[in-house]
């Protein structure tokens, strides 16, 4: 138990260095990505210990996650399409 919540947590410190301290959108994504799935790794833990219900919650967060990727997508590639770069700091104004 205490090397998956060990796994959880260094995923977790992965996926919030790389939103600190990237601009660019799309390794956002891929911080918060690996943030929700470090909860689903403990949320899986958890269950196996005290209560299989929080296998339903683990599913929620991935379909959360899944819909959460594609409008961000979605959105970057229509942020790429006019402005030809997805770095957030070049970006002042998204009214178009």
């Amino acid at each position: 138990m205490q090397f998956f919540l060990g796994i959880g947590a260094i995923l977790f410190c992965i996926g919030l260095g790389i939103v600190l301290t990237k601009r660019q959108a799309v390794m956002w994504l891929v911080g918060i990505e690996l943030m929700l799935n470090a909860a689903n790794i403990n949320l899986v833990v958890f269950s196996k210990l005290y209560d299989p219900t929080n296998q339903l919650f683990a599913l929620f967060v991935m379909v959360i996650a899944v819909a959460e990727a594609c409008i961000i997508l979605a959105l970057l590639l229509m942020l790429y399409k006019q402005h030809k770069h997805t770095n957030i700091d070049q970006l002042n104004e998204l009214k178009h």
